[in-house]
């Protein structure tokens, strides 16, 4: 029963990861109206490098590194989320057996801990970013 279990909570687990892990994957994006083939400098090329629609930016509110640690939180987030809902099944399942009942118990405080300092931490984060813009 305990191995049937954890293959359907192995596969829950992975249609998120895999969903998710499409929404890493780079877009091809036309380079830069501003590039220029025959500038031959340092910040010519860097122009050429830059494609259109993007933010150039290293901080601030729409910034590259802005974007990247805020799908990072969304990650860490849904990944409590999830182990909450895992705390709550092994609760439920766990018949009244005093060692599985702790275990879920612990499951779910550090979900509900994981949640806190994600919140936390997205909102320290976006704090720090648009204060060095």
């Amino acid at each position: 029963m305990t191995k049937t279990f954890k293959r359907v909570l192995a596969g829950l687990l992975a249609a998120p990861v895999l969903a998710l892990s499409a929404l890493v994957v780079p877009i091809a994006v036309p380079a830069s109206a501003a590039c220029d083939p025959t500038n031959q400098t340092l910040a010519g090329g860097a122009a050429c490098s830059q494609p259109t629609g993007t933010s150039g930016s290293l901080f601030g509110s729409d910034s590259i590194f802005t974007k990247i640690v805020n799908i990072l939180l969304f990650i860490i987030g849904a990944v409590a989320v999830i182990m909450l809902i895992i705390g709550g099944i092994r609760y439920t399942l766990s018949a009244g057996k005093e060692s599985e009942v702790t275990a879920a118990k612990n499951t779910i405080l550090y979900a509900i801990i994981g949640i806190v300092v994600a919140f936390l931490a997205y909102a320290v984060v976006n704090w720090v970013l648009t204060s060095l813009a």
